[in-house]
């Protein structure tokens, strides 16, 4: 039952793993020790008693600890590797998901072209056979994901991945085989929409600026007759008075823009789920400009925008019975002689008007804008928003939750669900109306920052003065939407939580 993808061909299988032919057969083991069926099989193959084995080389199965051998001469396998699992019924989604990607990672690095994946096959409780298909699928795009497009011949270039088959075996959970195929259709297109969002984030600001943010986007529209495009100009916003995202990019000679592209697959009369991306290819503040330290870094503050990208790749690939429009306000931050100053007042779409007093609070400017042409044009049903938006939240949350904000708690409840099954965690985080007067201003309707305390909390409150009644998520992903130092890149991050609300929403109006 194989499936292709660009890369990697899944295969699942019943039969016994000690059958096939392949490079290495992972093995998952709980803590404890206890003999299984797949330990009696390695008995016959190795012709010992293998849990002894593990026992003296201090193989204890602790949560993602690897122990590999040689298989015997004349096998059709070359390498086992054991993976524990740690203590049984404490695996959790998010454990499960991270010793897949690290045993997929560690394959790869070894230069593997097959491996017979048996934790797949694991009756782990709360977590379907479908679900560890998908993940494992997933997983396996991660770990062979290369960012090779601005390599040249000068520099050192690690070999790229060879990974060709992945056998993915089969418990007695496993169900119909419809469903496993369906699953890993599913695991390739969210892969296809992680790595576009990848992609776009690693490329130099040189190259993503906000008219190939649009490029992206018409290419984007031309794979599917269901897609709908616009481009709105400089000139254009201009006459709609879009002047909160105008001022941001005034100190840049590149030209903004504004990317509307529209999913018509649910039926006619559907009001659209709106999905609105932060699109600063490069910040570096503005005239309060930013440290030089890590400056190279704000390239990724056009994360929230190649989300919403990512997201409809896989929405068009899955061909979802749903009607979506994602906007994109895309910008350059730049200090210069036209660029907006601290003390300036611009009046927005909405028509209210806000005192810029830091031009680095910069996303919620665009935002601000898009979120209101979104909803005057589209009159979605939901929106929901990913921005890079601040450090505030990384501070409070680190790197592994975003940083969620609503107005509406039976939302939440179907985003976090969305959530942990994706693996891709977020946190609530408080919207009340007693951090609103930090906004105030003595000049305008309100300022765009509100002090240092609570500044993810006061940044989300500045985007709730331009949500209306519809229900509304806010994602800061400051903390989540990139790797730092030595793994330093776009993570693909919220591409997967985004997807699997979609779908949840697209199921549950079969």
């Amino acid at each position: 039952m194989p499936q292709r993808s660009t890369s990697v061909q899944f295969t699942t299988i019943r039969k016994n793993p000690e059958t096939m032919t392949a490079d290495t057969w992972v093995v998952g083991l709980h803590a404890g020790l206890r003999q299984t069926e797949a330990l009696r099989d390695l008995d016959r193959l190795f012709n010992r008693p293998v849990l002894e084995w593990l026992k003296s080389r201090g193989f204890e199965a602790r949560s993602g600890q690897m122990l590999s051998s040689p298989a015997p001469a004349g096998s059709r396998i070359q390498e086992v590797l054991f993976v524990g699992l740690g203590k049984p019924g404490k695996l959790t989604r998010n454990r499960f998901r991270g010793i897949l990607g690290s045993v997929m990672e560690r394959l790869v690095r070894a230069g593997n072209h097959s491996v017979v994946n048996t934790l797949t096959a694991l009756p782990l409780e709360g977590l379907p056979a479908t679900w560890r298909i998908r993940q494992a699928v997933e997983a396996t795009h991660d770990a062979l994901y290369r960012f090779t497009e601005c390599r040249g011949t000068g520099g050192p270039v690690s070999a790229p991945p060879h990974l060709e088959k992945v056998h993915l075996s089969l418990g007695p959970d496993a169900g119909p085989e419809s469903n496993l195929r369906q699953a890993i259709r599913d695991g390739e297109a969210m892969a296809q929409g992680v790595r576009l969002c990848r992609d776009l984030g690693n490329r130099p600001p040189n190259l993503a600026t906000p008219r190939h943010l649009a490029a992206e986007a018409r290419k984007l529209a031309a794979q599917n007759s269901r897609f709908r495009i616009r481009i709105l100009t400089e000139k254009e916003m201009e006459s709609l008075g879009m002047n909160a995202l105008l001022a941001v990019a005034k100190g840049s000679v590149e030209p903004p823009r504004l990317i509307v592209l529209e999913y018509r697959g649910g039926r006619p009369g559907q009001a659209p789920i709106a999905l609105v991306g932060k699109g600063i290819t490069f910040d570096s503040g503005g005239i309060s400009i930013k440290p030089a330290a890590a400056m190279d870094e704000m390239k990724f503050d056009m994360c929230g925008a190649a989300s919403v990208l990512g997201t409809l790749q896989t929405l068009s690939l899955l061909n979802l019975p749903l009607h979506v429009v994602g906007v994109i306000a895309a910008a350059e931050n730049m200090p210069g002689g036209r660029a907006v100053k601290p003390g300036d007042i611009v009046r927005s779409l909405s028509g209210q008007t806000i005192e810029i007093l830091n031009t680095d609070a910069e996303g919620r400017l665009v935002l601000c804008d898009a979120m209101t042409y979104v909803q005057k044009n589209y009159k979605p049903r939901i929106l929901l928003d990913a921005a890079t938006l601040t450090g505030a939240c990384v501070v409070a949350l680190g790197h592994h939750p975003s940083g969620l904000f609503s107005n509406h708690d039976g939302l939440v409840r179907d985003f976090e669900k969305a959530s942990q099954e994706a693996v891709d965690p977020v946190w609530r985080m408080p919207l009340w109306d007693d951090y609103q007067d930090a906004l105030s201003s003595n000049f305008a309707d309100f300022a765009n920052i509100g002090g240092r305390d609570a500044g993810a909390i006061t940044a989300a409150c500045f985007l709730w003065r331009f949500v209306g009644e519809v229900p509304w998520i806010h994602l800061d992903i400051a903390g989540t939407a990139w790797k730092t130092g030595a793994q330093k890149g776009a993570t693909g991050r919220p591409v997967p939580l985004f997807v699997q609300y979609l779908l949840d929403q697209a199921r549950a109006a079969d």
